[in-house]
């Protein structure tokens, strides 16, 4: 594997985790890889949870595939099948600004719109769900649909109705299709299943799984947080009385220090004068007692 490869590969592996991770994850994506030793092919299921938007309750499969020098190049997006949209190719291929490598002279779209190297997956899939509520109908792939969008709305609307009842066979087994009220919850929330939410295949869905172990996650760091919280106050207590005690420490020894400066006859003691007081008093007065009377 060539080094830009290499690199390409070693992104797409940690945006691919963040995408897949349930305490990250954007409920509106389902993703998985087409082939496990492939990073480079990922299989999306896109669902629009607005409820007013007439794609909502579908589940249509779409296919990315990212260049080996990616993220300078964009990647590709496919819906499989494709679906009746004013900015959809009839071979399922996504008409988006997003998409469209910068730089481009044979279009108009400025640069701030297309694709650069700053843009991520993420961005790339929040986008796509914009344009299916809102289509730009100024260069449409689909003509036929974007002439139904704007002439024929009630045709148009129900096209789209069959769409996403015919994607609704598409949704994995076990897979439960997310709400607008569900997608996303609260660290004071608690885990219960919807009773609109369609699960297929039974048993605990894996959105459920995955709210459960959100919720364990905020359960154990608010209890780390608490902790750390307890240690710094107590640490905090400890160095204002450790504070108040070397001041006044320091205070004594700088009034210590002033006193010997004021001494200035004190500044050296030779050894001999220390000697001397050393010498036991009475013993000279004996010693000179005793010369006095040898002398008489």
């Amino acid at each position: 594997m060539s080094g830009r490869k290499s690199t390409a590969a070693s992104l797409l592996l940690r945006q691919y985790r963040e995408l897949t991770d349930p305490r990250k994850c954007i409920p509106s994506f389902n993703i998985e890889l087409e082939d496990d030793s492939n990073i480079f092919v990922w299989n999306v299921g896109v669902m629009v949870l607005n409820e007013d938007s007439l794609y909502h309750g579908g589940y249509f499969k779409a296919q990315m595939r990212f260049p080996e020098d990616f993220p300078f190049s964009p990647p590709q997006f496919r819906f499989t099948p494709a679906i009746y949209h004013p900015n959809v190719y009839r071979d399922g291929r996504l008409c988006i600004s997003i998409l469209h490598q910068s730089g481009d002279p044979m279009t108009d779209e400025p640069d701030a719109e297309t694709w650069s190297p700053v843009q991520t997956v993420e961005s790339v899939l929040i986008s796509i769900v914009s344009l299916l509520e809102d289509p730009n109908i100024s260069s449409p792939a689909n003509v036929d649909a974007a002439v139904d969008y704007r002439k024929n709305p009630d045709q148009y609307r129900q096209r789209v109705l069959m769409e996403v009842e015919r994607s609704k066979q598409d949704i994995p087994q076990g897979f439960q299709m997310p709400t607008a009220s569900g997608a996303y919850l609260s660290s004071n929330d608690s885990v219960v299943a919807e009773p609109n939410a369609t699960t297929v295949g039974g048993g605990k869905s894996q959105q459920q799984q995955q709210q459960q172990q959100h919720q364990n996650t905020l359960q154990g760091n608010s209890s780390t947080h608490n902790i750390s919280e307890n240690f710094w106050y107590d640490s905090d207590e400890d160095d204002d009385d450790a504070g108040g005690l070397f001041d006044e420490e320091e205070g004594d020894a700088e009034m210590i220090e002033f006193e010997d400066d004021d001494d200035d006859d004190d500044d050296s003691i030779d050894n001999d004068s220390v000697m001397d007081r050393k010498q036991p008093i009475k013993a000279d007065d004996e010693s000179e007692d005793v010369d006095d009377d040898m002398g008489k």
